[in-house]
């Protein structure tokens, strides 16, 4: 069944929804989740695999082409590959892809790729040990690497990305390896701006480290040069002039996600469903919209449609980090969903 497209009160289509099928992580990423952890949403309030399944039909029916799954980490979810499975079976679904830490990669990835997830991307702040533990406070980087490995085995997982959160003071020595490491093994290396959503709420400005400093600091290097950038794309992607020119065999890309220098929210397609079952058009809306309580009391498709379109029709305009009046959400990434 096709519904009208979901269309936002800017006269953007939504095609894009990022599902959080958990708060959970088995990580405490500085730019996240205190080191202590959160309090986490009880099991009760977590949407079910037949709620998330129901949902997300619902939205495709309303035009969402392209579904990522997150977490906190969405592989500390037991039997996800069961849920994979089930959303891949949705007729009209366009792409299917995953947000992990990698942790539980070596021992999932073959599942995953059987399951129909099409894409990945795993999050590594640093390919230094000691820096990757001070960043997520686990010593788990070997363990990453071997998932990310696996991963890169699955010929049905392509493209296979590297999500880098750029802090000021960290990651300007990690350009240069990162962009080795795409070089050597061919993934797309994704830098992304320290945002305001961390679990201890002490983001400052200063902290941001724009991705104009760290494309500087590569192309020095490794001369660079961007490829041209696919509407609502959240990233901007540039290859390597040398493998461009066919001077060298390096593959692999840089992309950098700007969301506090560069802002791309003027053609932003993506809505956002919690763990919880809340419906979010911003990743820092103050505002959401509660899917679950109505689904669970009863609630018919064309109810839960109307509650859909009337919060996509208020959808922000843009985010206004760093502007005056900012108000960050109560949500931190995690609870959110990345």
């Amino acid at each position: 069944m096709e519904r009208e497209p979901l269309v936002d009160g800017h006269g953007r289509r939504i095609a894009d929804l990022r599902v959080s099928v958990t708060d959970r992580c088995n990580f405490r990423c500085q730019y996240c989740m205190p080191a202590e952890g959160l309090q986490w949403v009880s099991r009760e309030e977590v949407l079910s695999f037949e709620e998330i399944e129901r949902i997300v039909s619902l939205l495709v029916q309303m035009g969402i082409e392209d579904v990522r799954l997150t977490g906190g980490e969405p592989l500390v979810r037991r039997e996800f590959p069961r849920l994979v499975s089930m959303l891949a079976a949705i007729d009209g679904l366009g792409d299917l892809s995953l947000t992990t830490n990698g942790y539980l990669l070596e021992r999932d990835a073959g599942a995953l790729a059987a399951a129909g997830i099409d894409r990945l991307n795993v999050s590594i702040d640093s390919l230094q040990r000691d820096r990757f533990f001070q960043m997520t406070r686990r010593d788990a980087l070997p363990q990453v690497l071997r998932g990310l490995e696996a991963a890169a085995r699955q010929p049905g997982l392509r493209p296979v990305k590297v999500n880098v959160v750029a802090i000021r003071g960290f990651t300007e020595s990690e350009a240069i390896p990162f962009a080795e490491f795409a070089r050597e093994r061919g993934f797309e290396v994704r830098f992304i701006e320290f945002m305001p959503l961390d679990g201890d709420s002490a983001w400052t400005a200063d902290q941001v480290l724009p991705g104009e400093e760290l494309r500087a600091i590569i192309n020095a290097v490794y001369p660079i040069e961007e490829l041209p950038r696919e509407p609502s794309a959240t990233a901007r992607v540039f290859r390597f002039a040398d493998s461009a020119r066919g001077e060298s065999a390096a593959g692999g890309q840089i992309g950098f996600i700007d969301p506090v220098s560069e802002p791309f929210c003027a053609d932003c397609n993506r809505i956002r469903l919690t763990a919880d079952g809340r419906l979010r058009t911003c990743l820092f809306s103050l505002h959401e919209t509660d899917l679950r309580g109505p689904m669970r009391a009863g609630a018919p498709d064309d109810e839960l449609e109307l509650l859909v379109r009337e919060a996509v029709w208020r959808k922000e305009l843009k985010h206004r980090v760093g502007e005056e009046g900012f108000r960050r959400p109560a949500r931190s990434m995690s609870a959110i969903g990345g």
